[in-house]
């Protein structure tokens, strides 16, 4: 196993073992875009929060959620808080025999929880029966876990590559219609057009998206209810709760207990 330290270089190609566990906690961290040659991954965090980007989409991740990454995936992994990371990679051919190579979110149950964080801070060796048949357990939940949709596609037109960036990292929240066509420079029907073909979403509804993923960033950050609906340009808290239950179903502090 390996705990490592805030930017220390690991790279999973190199070591041959099945199954590698690694553990850490950090803060502020960006992986980069990257990928994996021989190894699919499991990511997750057990407390704190973390956005990934691929090539066209991005997904948050919450210490109820965990992404399957397979294999020559393109990836970027950026957290703002603390964040408890974990990560798991499977070799190529091992993995496949258990999961379709395909990117996806899925929901971490109590079981699986325990059984990551067993993983995570095993010796790498040859795998011991007794780790085996914990696999084979690990294997049966995760064909099992619910698959999480809560993902947004990132706009490919050159024109909105600096904003999207920004969009991305935290560093900007996208603003209203009109204020990105004045910062642009095209119209907004044009802006509309484009989201809706990119995205599949108008752009007054991809933003929404956007503030849904960063309001559940920044409640597993323990950020406040005033707090957050202050930070995402709410015009109040009760405005930010309506939303927030409008996309979700619960009240913000209904869904982080319901997934506890």
């Amino acid at each position: 196993m390996a705990v490592l330290k805030q930017n220390e270089e690991f790279d999973a190609d190199s070591i041959r073992e099945k199954v590698i566990g690694i553990a850490s906690d950090m803060v502020m961290h960006d992986s980069g875009f990257h990928f994996h040659t021989t190894k699919a991954q499991l990511l997750y965090a057990p407390s704190g929060c973390m956005t990934v980007t691929t090539s066209d989409r991005q997904l948050v991740l919450p210490p109820f959620r965990m992404l399957w990454i397979p294999a020559n995936e393109t990836h970027r992994v950026n957290f703002r808080n603390i964040v408890a990371y974990r990560s798991i990679y499977f070799d190529e051919c091992y993995a496949e025999k258990y999961m379709r190579s395909s990117l996806k979110v899925l929901h971490v149950n109590p079981l699986l929880k325990e059984i990551i964080e067993r993983i995570c801070f095993w010796e790498w060796s040859e795998l011991r029966n007794d780790q085996v048949n914990l696999l084979n357990v690990f294997w049966n939940e995760i064909s099992g876990a619910p698959e999480e949709k809560l993902e947004i596609k990132i706009p490919q037109d050159r024109r909105f590559k600096k904003f999207s960036e920004e969009w991305t990292l935290r560093y900007a929240m996208p603003p209203m219609l009109k204020d990105l066509a004045e910062k642009t420079g095209a119209v907004e029907k044009t802006i509309s057009r484009i989201f809706k073909k990119e995205t599949g979403l108008s752009y007054q509804e991809w933003r929404q998206q956007w503030r849904l993923q960063r309001s559940i960033e920044l409640l597993v950050e323990g950020n406040s209810i005033g707090e957050v609906s202050h930070i995402l340009d709410f015009s109040s808290d009760s405005a930010f709760i309506d939303f927030f239950k409008k996309q979700t179903g619960s009240t913000p502090l209904q869904y982080l207990i319901k997934h506890e």
